[in-house]
């Protein structure tokens, strides 16, 4: 990493975070948390002038760095500036046909079409790639709830990676296979982790701070004329894998396939590629129905068959515990007790807040495999394959 790099990064890990914070304190102290336009100016000034310093240093460098993990890092420090002046209101695409930040969307544009990704700061920055230094991420508060968030998430977005991973080994050996039990299992055991550590952030999470203190940060903003959405959990490789692989979710389907479509530059450039290749394979379901008329009353059949299932099963209890207890929780109830002006722009994906969770819901039956008539769920195949064990 190039001086001028490690100089940015090293303020965003300290006289960034501390200007935040007390922002945050500020704003939280008001009658009015959602209200933060004439708050602390000459703090939010002190933050737009010493950010643009690092921005304008490294334009003028014209390298963003000596290798890939540089360039990545350079990308997140810009994205988090430049979400930061968003969430302070000193850009709002609503009243804005471009960027007033033009050095530093130049800077992201340029890093982010090097490394074949959005030119904003993504899941990955402050999650998989967040890389510690003497026990410290980095975020944008030095706020508990916004380190429960970042960690928590974070945990829960490996042991997701770590089921994908195990159903992927699955595909190689055959859904057959009789050693397709211990992949079966680490993926059984990667899903409990995640039910007990959305358990632990639903109990610890303080709903008024996470609302209007962390989530503010993952709006969307402009980045030169282009506006894009804020960074998504979901803005990695491993659960749409699962969502293929278990074949709950179909990318022949026009729904899901914008879905990945619009998600795909938000990811690591691994990522972008394990999904490509994850959309080649035959999902484990459609693998098993078509074993199911001659080999339904084989043993091994009903072995993995029924390993299929507790693994499905689980996801889907994984999809109703994210979109019931923490998006209806944290993010839809809250909001329900702002004023109209106050919900403009409050979703990180962009959509008004109940267009966004209708998707949401959508996301969540097809994980299900809930029986619904407007939407094409697999209810009907985990039903008659279910029925084929038990019968």
């Amino acid at each position: 990493m190039s001086s001028r790099a490690e100089a940015f990064e090293h303020w965003i890990r300290t006289a960034f975070v501390d200007i935040n914070t007390e922002l945050e304190e500020h704003y939280f102290a008001a009658t009015d948390r959602s209200q933060v336009t004439g708050v602390g100016e000459p703090l939010k000034q002190a933050l737009q002038a010493e950010g643009h310093a690092h921005v304008l240093a490294l334009l003028q460098e014209g390298n963003t760095g000596d290798g890939f993990q540089s360039g990545l890092g350079v990308l997140g420090s810009v994205g988090m500036y430049l979400a930061a002046l968003r969430r302070h209101e000193l850009t709002n695409p609503a009243r804005e046909e471009r960027s007033p930040f033009p050095e530093a969307s130049a800077l992201a544009l340029h890093v982010g079409a090097s490394l074949g990704m959005a030119p904003r700061f993504a899941t990955s920055h402050l999650a998989t790639h967040n890389r510690a230094r003497a026990g410290v991420r980095k975020s944008f508060t030095r706020l508990r709830d916004e380190f429960l968030f970042i960690d928590e998430n974070t945990r829960g977005i490996l042991s997701l990676q770590l089921a994908a991973d195990a159903l992927t080994a699955i595909v190689h050996l055959g859904v057959s296979s009789p050693v397709a039990d211990v992949m079966f299992t680490a993926a059984r055991r990667s899903l409990e982790e995640v039910l007990r550590i959305n358990t632990r952030l639903m109990e610890q999470l303080d709903v008024e701070r996470f609302f209007y203190s962390v989530r503010p940060y993952y709006k969307p903003y402009r980045v030169g004329r282009q506006e894009y959405r804020g960074a998504n959990a979901g803005d990695f490789a491993g659960i749409n894998e699962l969502d293929l692989l278990l074949g709950v979710c179909r990318a022949n389907d026009p729904y899901y396939a914008q879905l990945l479509v619009d998600k795909m530059l938000f990811m690591l450039p691994a990522d972008q590629a394990r999904l490509r290749e994850c959309m080649t394979y035959k999902s484990l379901l459609d693998e098993l129905l078509e074993l199911m008329p001659a080999h339904r009353h084989a043993d091994w059949f009903r072995r993995n068959a029924q390993a299929y299932l507790e693994v499905c099963d689980l996801f889907g209890r994984y999809a109703a515990q994210h979109h019931d207890g923490l998006v209806s929780r944290f993010i839809a109830a809250p909001a329900a007790t702002l004023e109209a002006r106050s919900l403009e722009g409050i979703t990180a994906s962009g959509p008004p807040l109940p267009v966004l969770l209708r998707a949401l819901e959508v996301l969540r039956d097809l994980r299900l495999g809930a029986a619904r008539r407007d939407i094409a769920t697999r209810h009907e195949d985990l039903v008659r394959l279910r029925a084929a064990i038990t019968g």
